[in-house]
């Protein structure tokens, strides 16, 4: 047989799901399920190739500086390179030694080589500076095969082996200088006379020009990594604040609105068979601030899942002090406010309400008193709010020695202002805020 107090009980806690359900919103529909022993398992829309590489990106990322394989500029480079030092061959004539087999083979290692050059990049400059000064030496064709060189030493450069780069690139005008002017008598093609000191300075100039250019995207490429991490930098600076935010928003909530429930909680279950009546009522006021939490921490995680979208309700401010007065009261503590609250911008009125709340939280919570003071004046550009009680402190963390207190701190650092918070001679607990009118926040 259901009694009617059992009626009323399956009243109470049918209305309680439809309030969590009105809290959800509409079309919210049932929470996400999660996988047995572990995180959620986070749906990917694409092709399955795309879904495939996403997921080997996730589970197996790339190490950072192993650089990939260059093959097709590799192969394209020593196919120009071959191709273009046979036109070269054709067009010298009698002037150099034929391009044979082993000369081609140089050739082929020269552009081969450079298929390390972003692993190895100064064993690559090394080899290929050795590979062509063996080439001009055999008395082959000019032609492309500088191009090799030209590739190694910018790749040498910009990898940040610069004075490797550097030194190469003078053996190779040393060692053409000595080949040209000096080992010309014992070397191919005989009867070679020593080239004009202008070829030399056309080198040198090619080599430094080279060099140059090098040096120049080095500089461009680190200012652009330089970059890259600065806006990394402010990416996780600007995660950290919103993280913050967030944390200060549902600590607030969520600890003011337990210390309600808390103390109601207590007042039923100590009323329950001796003053039905007034149990109801302690209940009641439980299911009305439950309900208040659930819609605030539902604001505060909507701007998780959509960032930068406009809140659904008004952010909370000191127009709604005499809600947390009514709320202190049900709690069994009596509230005073002197002073009326001037024009404030949305940040400095939000974080004044967030600090009168936390600091009434404590003294509900930490506070033998049952009377608190909140005065608010203001001086110049400036808030002042004022929130003691007379004490004694119930437990060793008297005060809000904790996040409460340190949420506090940041709110007004955020804008500003400061807090100054700690125990009075006579035994109460003083909180002082000094907060700006316009916060910097909302400018």
């Amino acid at each position: 047989m259901i009694t009617p107090s059992g009626r009323r009980h399956r009243a109470d806690a049918a209305s309680s799901v439809a309030d969590m359900d009105e809290q959800r919103g509409p079309g919210a529909g049932p929470p996400e399920r999660w996988r047995p022993g572990g995180p959620p398992r986070w749906r990917r829309h694409g092709p399955p190739g795309w879904i495939r590489r996403a997921a080997g990106r996730d589970e197996d990322p790339e190490p950072a500086g192993r650089a990939r394989w260059p093959w097709p500029s590799t192969v394209l480079l020593t196919a120009f390179v071959l191709i273009g030092s046979g036109f070269a061959d054709h067009a010298q004539t009698g002037e150099r030694v034929a391009l044979d087999p082993p000369g081609r083979v140089l050739l082929l290692v020269s552009g081969a080589l450079l298929l390390w050059r972003w692993r190895h990049p100064v064993a690559v400059l090394c080899g290929t500076v050795a590979a062509v000064l063996l080439y001009l030496g055999a008395g082959y064709p000019y032609g492309p095969v500088l191009l090799t060189v030209a590739v190694a030493c910018f790749t040498a450069v910009v990898s940040g082996r610069r004075y490797a780069a550097w030194a190469a690139m003078g053996a190779l005008w040393a060692g053409h200088l000595l080949t040209v002017h000096v080992l010309y008598r014992w070397l191919p093609p005989s009867g070679d006379d020593a080239a004009p000191w202008t070829e030399e300075i056309v080198v040198a100039t090619w080599a430094v020009a080279l060099l140059a250019v090098s040096e120049l995207a080095r500089v461009r490429r680190e200012q652009w990594a330089r970059e890259r991490a600065e806006r990394a930098r402010a990416e996780r600076r600007r995660a950290d604040e919103e993280r913050l935010r967030i944390a200060r928003e549902l600590h607030d909530v969520l600890a003011h609105s337990i210390s309600v429930i808390n103390v109601q909680a207590g007042v039923g279950l100590a009323l329950l068979d001796s003053d039905p009546e007034q149990a109801r009522t302690a209940l009641t006021t439980i299911k009305a601030k439950s309900k208040e939490a659930l819609g605030e921490v539902r604001q505060v995680l909507d701007t998780l899942r959509a960032p930068g979208a406009a809140p659904r309700t008004p952010a909370p401010g000191l127009d709604r002090l005499p809600e947390l007065v009514e709320q202190a009261a049900s709690a069994g503590l009596t509230v005073t406010v002197e002073g009326a609250p001037p024009r404030l911008s949305p940040g400095a009125d939000l974080a004044a309400f967030r600090i009168v709340q936390e600091a009434l939280t404590n003294v509900v919570r930490h506070s033998g008193s049952r009377e608190a003071r909140v005065h608010i004046e203001r001086r110049e550009r400036r808030l002042r709010l004022l929130v003691d009680d007379d004490g004694p402190a119930t437990g060793a963390d008297a005060g809000g020695t904790g996040n409460g207190l340190a949420g506090m701190r940041e709110r007004a650092a955020a804008l500003g202002g400061t807090i100054e918070a700690g125990t009075r001679p006579d035994g109460g607990f003083r909180v002082l805020a000094l907060l700006p009118i316009d916060s910097e926040e909302d400018r």
